[in-house]
């Protein structure tokens, strides 16, 4: 996972969780929230101290509201890098350029976007789902 600019602590924590469980890593743009605060400390559930945060090399896929291919779509190889913006924001056009594909996550109720971090644990399920 590469997360831009993700504010809340609680999102980080739950994606680094997240990460754990899938066996994925983690990078954290400047301006994302410290996974090392308290609040994300507890959300992580400690998975902080496990899960490798650096710099993630792979085929980047920018995951955005609306516009991009259906993820279950999607073709992408083995070491996906899923790209999620900022809650309010989403991804910036120079980010998204910086993406090898953009994908958007099809939902069929009234809510205009999912929260990041349900954005990124589908993701992360929609590449474990691929790779077993």
């Amino acid at each position: 996972l590469s997360l831009w600019r993700v504010g809340d602590p609680g999102n980080v924590g739950t994606l680094i969780r997240t990460a754990d469980a899938f066996g994925a890593s983690v990078e954290l743009s400047p301006g994302s929230a410290d996974p090392t605060g308290p609040k994300a400390l507890r959300a992580s559930a400690g998975a902080v101290f496990r899960v490798p945060l650096g710099e993630a090399a792979g085929q980047r896929i920018g995951l955005v509201a609306r516009g991009g291919t259906p993820l279950r779509e999607l073709k992408f190889g083995d070491s996906p890098v899923f790209v999620l913006g900022a809650e309010r924001e989403g991804l910036p056009e120079d980010v998204l350029a910086g993406c090898d594909l953009v994908a958007t996550i099809p939902t069929s109720g009234p809510a205009e976007s999912l929260n990041v971090a349900a954005a990124g644990a589908i993701a992360l399920y929609e590449w474990s789902r691929r790779s077993d």
